[in-house]
């Protein structure tokens, strides 16, 4: 409940006396509930979790402190109803999840009420994780760390993407993840110049760097590690590209403390990469905030307004795309403590050479 009343506390502040949830990872956060179909409706009085027949066993035992609301109809009908009761005329929801069909449902049903969209609110709380959430994501990170190590000992020229995502992806199933964190990314020689070049059927040849950005969801939380490992020795070009990338990494990691602006961390890295020659070659963020969610907040990018605060983990991950030759990104998963940083993903960065 110390979530919710972080909520709660958070919601007095900016007045609000109804918050309507319908995010699966931000349900999950405040009510505990781990199923596919529920909504959270906060009160300053009281919590409501609205679902239907199949899961209102489950919500019982999973969401103590509220008040389980069986939905005959839909979730939004029984929302509706409510409001009604609790004579609320204004309802905040979270915007960026309800779908224009869904929203025009809960307008008819709730007609009267005056519906704001402010879809931060939770996932602003998320940003910064608690003791047990950071433990659960060391262990999506341990994981993914001990599947990248039993892949080096299969990976030979000859294999496909495919091949390589699958053993990948086997072996974090059977060390214990409940899924893959996201589509696993496996690009390469010349498919290393696209950032998010998922596994083909191109087999993988002698001389090539490879690309595998991947990883493990354990208990809800991710892990995100990208790694990039030659087939034999390398071309000149990529061994400069990659200790560039290696050394804005470093760089970056360096950079990650309390009070840092995201948008000065990712300027670390992104100065050293035009230094060498290569500004136009990253065009994307350095990093970002991993948690219930494999994307979210704080985003460190050029446009990045977030000060990094202890509990937050992100990502940290360069990299450098040249089209017709290839890629290189190197990616950690990192906690932001109380006198700096913790990374999290500790698999090897120098270059390996298989």
């Amino acid at each position: 409940m110390e979530r919710v009343e972080k909520l709660k506390k958070k919601l007095l502040k900016e007045g609000i006396n109804a918050y309507f949830i319908t995010k699966r990872e931000n349900v999950r956060y405040i009510a505990g509930f781990t199923g596919s179909s529920g909504a959270v409706l906060i009160t300053p009085e009281k919590n409501y979790f609205i679902t239907d027949f199949r899961y209102v066993e489950q919500a019982t035992k999973q969401c103590p402190g509220f008040i389980i609301e069986k939905h005959e109809d839909t979730i939004y009908s029984r929302v509706a109803e409510l409001l009604k009761g609790l004579k609320i005329d204004t309802l905040y929801f979270e915007g960026d999840a309800l779908s224009f069909k869904d929203y025009r449902e809960l307008s008819e049903k709730a007609s009267g009420v005056n519906l704001v969209s402010l879809p931060e609110i939770v996932d602003e709380l998320r940003e910064i994780k608690d003791k047990g959430e950071v433990e659960v994501i060391k262990k999506a990170c341990a994981i993914a760390d001990a599947a990248f190590n039993h892949l080096l000992k299969k990976l030979t020229p000859g294999m496909s993407e495919k091949e390589v995502a699958w053993e990948l992806e086997k072996f974090m199933r059977e060390a214990g993840a409940e899924d893959i964190a996201f589509e696993t990314i496996v690009a390469s020689g010349e498919r290393g110049a696209l950032p998010h070049g998922v596994a083909s059927e191109k087999k993988i040849v002698s001389g090539e760097m490879v690309t595998l950005d991947f990883g493990a969801k354990y208990q809800g939380y991710h892990s995100d590690i990208t790694r990039t490992v030659a087939i034999g020795e390398p071309s000149e070009k990529m061994l400069e590209i990659y200790d560039v990338v290696l050394e804005a990494q470093e760089a970056a990691l360096q950079a990650v403390r309390p009070g840092a602006l995201a948008v000065d961390v990712d300027r670390v890295a992104r100065d050293i990469i035009a230094k060498a020659g290569y500004a136009e070659y990253f065009g994307h963020g350095l990093g970002h905030g991993v948690g219930l969610n494999i994307h979210e907040g704080p985003r460190l990018s050029p446009k990045g307004k977030a000060v990094l605060q202890p509990g937050m983990v992100v990502t940290i991950e360069p990299g450098i795309y040249l089209p017709g030759s290839g890629g290189v990104r190197i990616e950690d998963t990192v906690l932001v403590t109380e006198s700096g940083f913790e990374v999290l993903t500790r698999s090897p960065k120098n270059l390996i050479i298989l």
